[in-house]
């Protein structure tokens, strides 16, 4: 069976449904199609196609095998375009899935897991690069909205820096001129808004002392983040689901043990939902610093005080309570621990 579903951004509608003829061929329908294009997933197997529809369409999509690696399509400028995305796009997230789903990390050397790493962040910069390039190019083309609008692995947008706002403006702005009826662009103007909001609380937190949690440990015994002022302390939002979780926490491991001593605290976060997962990789990781979690996953609190959009993240505590920096990982790190312990 072939399925058409309408996608917007609170619900995916099933529009119609084609069974395949005895040659391959199907024919679907929509009724009371906008003249601005929206956007419809094209459903075969499990695999979807997305498409941009609007009134007076008449699509030709056609596939031989895996449908997403291999389908063409004829008849719309702006589902050729998602296509020319969206393929290579899939390609890439494929890659990065089974570099963080790498099986028994937790056995790996320290150097192989750093060589993991270091090939998922070059085909997380190659990948970037790639749909920036896209979507300057394309910025008119609501195939560039669906670019803003990728996840990655762990369910974190691709296009969710403090820098990629401009991003969002440039394509918001070509969109607005060339589709001003679009219903695309409360969703860009709420995503700018967003941004230039977390940009403005960065500012000021950076400039205050830090938002206190109380949170439980493996034990249900809480920790509250104040009872480690006077010391500096890394505040680390993760998830025990991410892939690459096990190379960011060796490397915090090597960090830990060489700063520990000289009054050195880190303060993780799980942001997480099952217990026994989160317990499991605290467990096996053997991570010596303080854990805790609510369990309550993308429900947290603690997110909303510190405005964590994505995973992972970090912020930076000195010795007087003030956040000093935030998301620093690598030679990031070492040399802001190193300023703080002179």
């Amino acid at each position: 069976m072939i399925y058409l579903e309408q996608v917007t951004p609170l619900a995916q509608t099933l529009i119609d449904s084609a069974q395949l003829d005895e040659t391959g061929n199907y024919k679907l329908e929509l009724c009371d199609v906008d003249r601005t294009p929206a956007l419809y997933n094209l459903v075969c197997n499990g695999d979807k196609i997305p498409l941009f529809l609007q009134g007076g369409d008449r699509l030709t999509v056609s596939s031989v095998g895996r449908v997403v690696h291999n389908y063409t399509v004829e008849g719309s400028e702006e589902s050729e375009l998602l296509r020319r995305f969206y393929q290579p796009f899939v390609a890439g997230m494929q890659r990065l899935d089974a570099l963080s789903s790498s099986p028994e990390t937790y056995r790996m050397t320290d150097e192989e897991i750093r060589r993991i790493e270091s090939e998922y962040w070059a085909e997380y910069r190659r990948i970037k690069h790639e749909q920036i390039k896209f979507i300057v190019e394309h910025k008119s083309s609501l195939a560039g909205v669906y670019a803003l609008y990728q996840r990655l692995p762990g369910e974190t947008y691709l296009f969710n820096l403090d820098g990629d706002v401009i991003y969002y403006r440039m394509v918001a702005e070509a969109i607005e001129e060339r589709y001003p009826e679009s219903s695309y662009l409360p969703l860009l103007a709420s995503e700018i808004a967003r941004m230039d909001a977390r940009q403005n609380l960065m500012s000021n937190i950076a400039e205050t002392n830090f938002p206190d949690v109380e949170l439980p440990d493996m034990f249900g015994r809480k920790v509250r983040l104040s009872s480690l002022q006077g010391k500096v302390v890394l505040v680390d939002f993760w998830s025990a689901e991410l892939g690459n979780s096990n190379a960011i926490n060796a490397e915090l491991k090597e960090v830990y043990a060489e700063y520990a001593d000289r009054g050195f605290e880190i303060y993780q976060i799980g942001v997480d939902v099952s217990k026994d997962i989160w317990i499991n990789a605290v467990q096996e990781q053997q991570l010596p610093w303080i854990s805790v979690c609510d369990f309550r996953g993308r429900n947290s609190p603690a997110l909303g005080l510190y405005n964590v959009q994505k995973l992972p993240a970090n912020f930076l505590i000195d010795r007087e309570g003030i956040v000093v920096a935030r998301d620093l990982y690598g030679t990031g790190l070492q040399r802001a621990l190193e300023a703080q312990f002179e």
